[in-house]
């Protein structure tokens, strides 16, 4: 029996000897690559922290004190040390446990968590409600350094620091050249500055000076020898000035370091931030060696490291997505791209290296990059942002205050649009459409393809106002790739069917679907018309209209919540235009989050497949004629 088969909950951890912990630690490495290697995963981010993990659950006692981690990508060992060993093969797949943390799956989780930068804010919360109320127990943020580069981050760690509550920021920082230069000294500051008699010590010296006459002055040079020093030797003085106790760097991969550190650091009573060097990937070359690629990782050969590839063949939206906009900024030099953190993942790695000075990439800071985009373009520009969806809903004032209100032409090129399968709810981009139609002079655009991406992107460059591309995940169809494109006017949509039983008017991901469920039914007599919408705003209204007309029944499908989406904006025309006699039915994601799932089970649960839109169809033209 493996170390980790013995290990049901943290208390089984505590009684372990310091001695075996490195043996539980080879365990907890062994299982999260296994259960990667089969699902996929956030491989290197959680084989970074398994060490920090054991100390955190060694020295603190969830749940009555509380870790919040930033992102959660890094959890896995936490997942398996507090209770879910059995169920962690299960990691990321319909109806299994979660990749992030779930305060429904498990008490030791203390709060739900997916895009980054938020741990410290929720923690300062917690620190007050529990003061507020009297409660016991530590409250610690464990956030990353990549995490540190977007705003809210400084936002909450001020605010912690004004209110200097009892709480501990983790800071885990995995640039290894850090610990490169400041070495053994770095470890030897560390168990000085937080051992309870130096901190003691500290304490009552400055005391016993602020009372003396000239004790002021001393205790400031003190101060200021002391921030001099440690100024030299560390990032301390930064956090020290947001008001936190500085402690580190520390080795994140010595145990004994680890504990000692927050066995000392635990008895201290108000915050501090512990700064902590992890390298990603650890216990695994593959992901040492390539910690980004590694970083989300789809199922891979354990012995060699090789990815499998999905099912191959065509292109993935968001790679036609990098090439054509690579080729439109090799005919234009005032095209610039930028990304939040995630130049491979948005397809402009290629980019990066073809017109290194038009690429942008401002860190995790999406409000940042949409206003720096918009102070781009009133330079002469068209800046391309490429974001995901679900993390473009942080810079919702700013696309809506500093683009559209200025009327910039700033193209919103945004990937991961619809459900995007094992990452689950928190990046769904399920919303999009709902809170970017709305705004005035935004034209918002989604293509039946891949070649129709490389068109529409053309078109909103072209534009010289706000515009958005809203495609999704995964592989295109496999269709030809024009290699010159077109302007498609604006608000145009495409009759691909027709049919007098009734009209489907269907938006992106749903438009080959759709033309599949209008074939099965026309094999049962119902003829239907079918069209590719491209445009939610501005609607092709003369052909909706006419349509709505001709037929007197209309289905929409969108993959977006419908509250406020393509069927609403649908909707609202008829209403406009007094056609309230119209039998409408919009096919879309219903008023609740979306779960874990691949792309294609999820699209089957929703309904929104072949079979599930023929259903629904089917079912409603019954009812209605």
């Amino acid at each position: 029996m493996s170390i980790l088969e013995t290990i049901n909950s943290p208390e089984d951890l505590k009684r372990l000897s310091v001695s075996r912990l490195p043996e539980l630690a080879a365990d907890l490495r062994r299982t999260i690559i296994q259960t990667c290697a089969v699902n996929g995963g956030h491989l290197a981010p959680s084989l970074g922290v398994v060490e920090l993990t054991i100390a955190l659950h060694k020295v603190f006692t969830t749940p009555a004190d509380k870790i919040v981690w930033d992102v959660g990508h890094q959890a896995y060992a936490h997942k398996l040390l507090t209770g879910r060993r059995d169920s962690f093969s299960t990691l990321r797949t319909l109806d299994g446990i979660s990749g992030f943390p779930k305060r429904n799956e498990s008490c030791h989780d203390s709060f739900d968590v997916g895009h980054s930068s938020t741990s410290i804010s929720a923690a300062t919360g917690f620190a007050v409600a529990r003061d507020l109320v009297g409660r016991k127990g530590k409250v610690l943020a464990v956030i990353g350094d990549g995490s540190m580069t977007g705003g809210i981050a400084y936002e909450g760690i001020n605010h912690a620091g004004h209110l200097n509550k009892d709480m501990i920021i983790i800071l885990n920082d995995n640039e290894m050249s850090i610990a490169e230069n400041v070495g053994a000294l770095s470890n030897f500051l560390i168990r000085t500055a937080s051992s309870e008699f130096v901190q003691r010590f500290k304490k009552n010296t400055e005391s016993f000076l602020k009372k003396l006459e000239v004790g002021k002055g001393l205790l400031h040079v003190a101060r200021k020898m002391e921030e001099s020093f440690k100024g030299l030797l560390t990032p301390g003085m930064l956090f020290e000035a947001f008001g936190f106790e500085y402690i580190g760097p520390i080795d994140g991969h010595d145990l004994p370091a680890l504990i000692e550190t927050l066995e000392n650091v635990k008895k201290f009573d108000n915050a501090v931030l512990i700064h902590v060097l992890t390298k990603k990937g650890m216990g695994y070359k593959p992901a040492e060696d390539n910690p980004a690629l590694y970083h989300g990782v789809g199922p891979f050969e354990i012995k060699t490291g090789k990815v499998l590839k999905g099912k191959g063949g065509a292109a993935s939206y968001t790679a036609v997505f990098g090439a054509a906009l690579c080729k439109l900024a090799a005919e234009d030099d005032q095209i610039a791209a930028i990304t939040a953190a995630m130049p491979d993942g948005t397809g402009l790695a290629a980019f990066s290296k073809e017109f290194p000075e038009r690429f942008f990439d401002v860190g995790i800071a999406e409000q940042h990059g949409v206003t720096f985009a918009a102070g781009l373009a009133v330079g002469g520009y068209r800046p391309v942002f490429a974001v995901y969806s679900s993390f473009l809903q942080r810079a919702y004032d700013q696309v809506c205050h500093d683009v559209c209100q200025q009327n910039l032409p700033v193209t919103f090129a945004i990937d991961r649009g619809g459900v995007v399968g094992s990452d689950g709810p928190t990046h769904h981009g399920a919303f999009d459409l709902s809170y970017l139609r709305h705004l005035p002079n935004l034209t918002l655009m989604a293509p039946k393809d891949e070649n129709e991406l490389q068109h529409m992107l053309a078109t909103a460059i072209n534009l010289g106002t706000p515009a958005a591309v809203r495609y999704p995940r995964g592989n295109g169809y496999g269709v030809a790739l024009d290699q010159t494109f077109d302007i498609i006017p604006v608000g145009r949509a495409e009759v691909l069917r027709k049919g007098d039983a009734a009209a489907i008017i269907a938006l992106g991901t749903m438009v080959n679907p759709a033309f599949e469920a209008a074939a099965v039914l026309d094999t049962e007599g119902i003829a239907l018309t079918v069209v590719n919408a491209r445009f939610v705003k501005p609607l092709d209204e003369t052909l909706i209209i006419a349509l709505a007309e001709k037929c007197g029944i209309l289905v929409t499908i969108e993959e977006n919540a419908l509250q406020g989406g393509f069927g609403s904006a649908v909707l609202e025309l008829l209403e406009l235009r007094g056609l309230n006699g119209i039998r409408v039915l919009r096919l879309g994601y219903p008023d609740s989050y979306i779960p874990q799932g691949e792309q294609h089970e999820l699209r089957t649960m929703l309904g929104l497949d072949c079979a599930g839109i023929t259903l629904s169809i089917r079912s409603f033209l019954k009812s209605v004629i």
